[in-house]
């Protein structure tokens, strides 16, 4: 049975078994068990399966995945039929969090279309992913992991730093996959933080988030006018930057005078 890329849903798959090797190890060195007691690990569009084979060799994984194209579901029912109701016919993006087990981590060769959706949905359930190893379009892996001062260091940059220790890990070339694209991929690794508050309202650091970088040309202080409306008494130490100078402790800082500025009179 062959399983036909598909334009619509971005497929490009990954034919290159030692780069597979290589990513399913970034997630699970050595005996593939990351606490010792095993781990349950979510793979986000097997496709054919070349992560899930690798996957599946390791000792200790309670392995899940879930697929939107029912081709491949087919393909890999037949391929591992002791998979059963852990292979999940549906989309990442709108499942209910309760077909995954409590705690996982989560893989995949993402899909260009929708990696940043899908790193989203990943930052509403932190509490139930420590770690995640993805392939996603190199320039978007990059801007990921950059820091702040990066030209590429921007909106989801921040929020998953706030999180998620990021890492670039290794380049892939479009001839590792089938049809290859016309971009390069990078893989990234993401390992959840200690932290537990921003010590601040979080629903007001997404929106000064993206306030200031929804026009980063400007400084802080102009790009949050938007956002303050007719309160004009803020200042800040902050507000001559620009947002790309800013790192995680800064935005959370900046969210508390913009809280404070906010509330005030209220």
């Amino acid at each position: 049975m062959e399983v036909r890329p598909k334009k619509s849903l971005g497929q490009h798959f990954l034919n290159d078994r030692q780069v597979a090797w290589r990513i399913v190890e970034s997630l699970l060195p050595g005996t593939g068990t990351m606490t010792g007691q095993g781990c349950a690990v979510v793979e986000v569009g097997p496709g054919t399966g070349v992560l899930t084979s690798f996957l599946l060799e390791k000792p200790g994984i309670d392995y899940y995945a879930i697929e939107l194209d029912r081709e491949s579901v087919a393909f890999l029912q037949k391929k591992y039929p002791g998979l059963g109701d852990r292979l999940i016919t549906g989309d990442f993006l709108t499942v209910s969090r309760s077909v995954f087990p409590h705690e996982f981590s989560l893989i995949g060769n993402f899909p260009y279309n929708i990696s940043s959706q899908i790193f989203f949905r990943v930052l509403e359930w932190r509490g139930s992913v420590p770690r995640i190893v993805g392939m996603l379009q190199k320039e978007v892996a990059e801007r990921f992991c950059a820091p702040p001062g990066s030209k590429t260091y921007g909106i989801l940059s921040v929020l998953l730093q706030t999180w998620y220790d990021t890492q670039y890990l290794f380049t892939v070339p479009a001839g590792a996959f089938t049809p290859p694209p016309k971009v390069q991929s990078g893989v990234i690794r993401l390992t959840r933080n200690d932290r537990t508050s921003l010590g601040c309202p979080e629903d007001l650091f997404r929106k000064v988030v993206r306030a200031t970088f929804n026009q980063r040309r400007k400084t802080i202080h102009n790009s949050l006018k938007s956002l303050l409306g007719e309160k004009t008494n803020f200042t800040s130490p902050l507000s001559g930057q620009r947002p790309e100078q800013l790192g995680v402790e800064e935005f959370i800082q900046l969210t508390q005078q913009v809280a404070a500025v906010l509330n005030a009179g209220s």
